[in-house]
């Protein structure tokens, strides 16, 4: 095996337009992941124990099973299911995947924030007789979400780093590019390494700025606590 410099920066170019599908997948998913995140924090707070035990299980069985089998029982055997089966393509089914898995993460991180509140929080908004809306709305969310963000945006590095799994059903993202290219003129080592400076790229400079980020909200709890 030799290394090209010729292939290497050939292959910028056809690796740069993965990039793209790369990030709009991420985003996508992650946008999917905070939304349904929030789903399982109510469906965990319902008022009925059994249905609280129901979605609590489930939640974890996604958690504890890998997003891999999770993308392949989407696009590969549900659409065998009776009934309710029907085909998705690669990029809808790769959102459901791994929004979905992640959205299980994400609901324990909102989960810690809301039971960060005061207690007296709580109290105050229903002696206030805010409606079960305003409540969260306008006095419990607040407060919650803050301190979550740093957590949140490391959730958002991870799944970068995670989407390539979706080439494995097909997604033509950057993985699936340096695939086909490695496979078509048996050059791997080229491709894969733009692959993975891109992602060293970006990740790399999101994680300082998440750091930096939670530094800042830590000083800011600290100062809240001593005052």
């Amino acid at each position: 095996m030799t290394w090209s410099w010729d292939v290497f920066f050939s292959v910028i170019p056809l690796i740069f337009k993965g990039l793209w599908i790369t990030l709009g997948l991420t985003l996508a998913c992650y946008l999917f992941a905070a939304v349904f995140g929030f789903v399982w924090v109510f469906l965990n707070r319902l008022p009925w124990r059994p249905v609280r035990w129901l979605f609590g299980w489930i939640a974890e069985f996604i958690r504890s099973t890998p997003p891999l089998v999770q993308l392949f029982f989407i696009y590969y055997a549900w659409p065998m299911m009776p009934v309710v089966g029907v085909s998705l393509n690669p990029f809808v089914a790769a959102i459901l995947g791994l929004g979905i898995h992640f959205s299980t993460y994400m609901s324990e991180v909102y989960r810690s924030g809301i039971e960060s509140v005061d207690k007296g929080q709580w109290e105050a908004s229903t002696a206030l007789n805010l409606s079960t809306r305003q409540k969260w709305t306008k006095i419990i969310l607040p407060q919650a979400i803050p301190p979550t963000i740093p957590m949140l945006g490391n959730y958002l590095i991870i799944m970068f780093k995670e989407v390539p799994l979706a080439s494995t059903i097909g997604v033509v993202a950057m993985l699936h590019i340096a695939n086909d290219y490695g496979a078509q003129y048996y050059k791997y080592v080229e491709p894969l390494t733009v692959v993975a400076l891109f992602f060293l790229l970006l990740s790399y400079p999101s994680a300082l700025l998440i750091n930096k980020l939670e530094k800042k909200y830590n000083r800011r709890f600290d100062k809240k606590t001593l005052a």
